[in-house]
């Protein structure tokens, strides 16, 4: 059985760091695109960045030299370094695997269309 599981969410306030983890099981993730995508109410689901199989990444404009999406595929866990964090960051932030997604790029602006496995989320939040 697929799973995956977030943790690290929180609340911030502007500047702030958070370090969001997805813990997979039930199959070898280094085989899938992997990728964090968040969603604010009242607004569409965004693609925030993407890992695919041979570890290249790709991030959304807004996040870019803020945001650092690893993985450490040894203990089958994903991760979302955020560093100056800012309120427009503020919404519920979603783990996601799927595995005919080979481009890390094309992943992230797909915003999880077609992405066949998803974690619950965590809040991050985000004050001024």
């Amino acid at each position: 059985q697929v799973q995956l599981v977030e943790s690290g969410g929180g609340s911030v306030q502007t500047g702030g760091s958070l370090r969001l983890s997805c813990t997979v099981s039930g199959y070898t993730y280094s085989t899938y695109c992997m990728g964090w995508f968040r969603q604010a109410p009242g607004k569409q689901r965004e693609g925030v960045a993407t890992i695919d199989s041979d570890g290249d990444t790709a991030y959304r404009d807004s996040v870019k030299g803020r945001f650092t999406i690893s993985r450490d595929s040894a203990k089958n866990i994903l991760y979302l370094q955020m560093n100056s964090l800012k309120p427009e960051d503020t919404a519920m932030y979603y783990c996601a695997a799927e595995p005919s997604v080979t481009n890390a790029h094309y992943g992230l602006g797909t915003h999880g269309r077609n992405f066949a496995y998803w974690g619950q989320g965590t809040q991050v939040t985000v004050s001024s």
